[in-house]
């Protein structure tokens, strides 16, 4: 949707940004009448969202999967459900917390429904969850520590706008890591993580491409859409690799519309014309 993000309050002044709360109340009154001050509309589709996962370290060290695997999904799924790829007008990337978020959830769903999970699967699912709990705990320290005033909190959101695009290129090296520390009883979850992350993702980047048509962009994200339906229809079920170049095709995708590098773009379809022919 479009939004005019720069929010004053009409009953007590006070002014912020919905981008930063993702809220239309005010943060002073709780009130909901509110002006926008923002010129034009900006496409926006991310909402901030938290990982408390703080709660489940006792509980993974000392339960079954199937004792917390509910509440624990409960708060994947609530996360994946606010996130988004567009923020202020701004197109980002396709994350690693996100990604890695998908993938804890459908781990978790798997091995729930699991009697005796293997050694390999449950190392494999503490790998994921202390790489996405110190993630959201650098990432709460990080807020804790920073001023509130607008001025700041846009200095500090540029430094991680920043940071996320100096991993771009590194972003098919992380993923190809994850891919070959998949266990092979839980390639589906990495299978289906992959789906469901690049099909959010592709719906982001219809609305951009809606918005700022390119037909090229637009025929490589068509052909992305199709290897989703096929990881969809397969339940995951294929070598963590070819999952693997679905996530990358996506990100290169996503690198083109941000930064117009043509590069990125061939890239992508050299990646899904490969998974085409395989």
């Amino acid at each position: 949707m479009k939004i005019r993000g720069q929010r004053v309050c009409q009953a007590c002044a006070t002014e912020w940004s919905y981008y930063e709360t993702g809220s239309v109340a005010c943060p002073s009154c709780g009130s909901l009448r509110s002006v926008g001050r923002d010129d034009d509309r900006q496409l926006h589709t991310d909402t901030p969202a938290a990982l408390p996962l703080a709660q489940f370290q006792a509980r993974i060290a000392a339960e079954p999967v199937a004792e917390y695997a509910t509440d624990l999904k409960a708060v994947l799924r609530e996360y994946t459900r606010k996130r988004g790829f567009i923020n202020g007008g701004e197109l980002q990337p396709l994350d690693d917390r996100y990604l890695t978020a998908r993938t804890l959830l459908h781990t978790v769903d798997i091995l729930a429904r699991r009697r005796e999970p293997t050694a390999d699967a449950e190392l494999y699912l503490l790998s994921l969850y202390e790489t996405l709990a110190d993630d959201a705990a650098d990432t709460a320290s990080d807020a804790a520590d920073a001023d509130t005033t607008v001025s700041d909190v846009d200095n500090v959101d540029n430094a991680v706008d920043t940071e996320t695009a100096g991993t771009d290129a590194v972003d098919a090296d992380s993923t190809e890591l994850t891919a070959a520390q998949v266990p092979s009883e839980l390639q589906e979850a990495w299978g289906l993580a992959a789906a469901d992350a690049v099909g959010a993702y592709c719906s982001d980047l219809r609305t951009w491409l809606d918005a700022t048509p390119d037909e090229a962009a637009a025929t490589t994200l068509g052909e992305l859409r199709d290897h989703v339906n096929r990881l969809n229809a397969l339940q995951g079920d294929v070598e963590p690799a070819v999952a693997t170049d679905v996530v990358e095709g996506a990100r290169a995708v996503g690198r083109y519309l941000r930064t117009g590098d043509d590069d990125a773009l061939t890239a992508a379809r050299d990646r899904l014309r490969r998974l085409a022919q395989a």
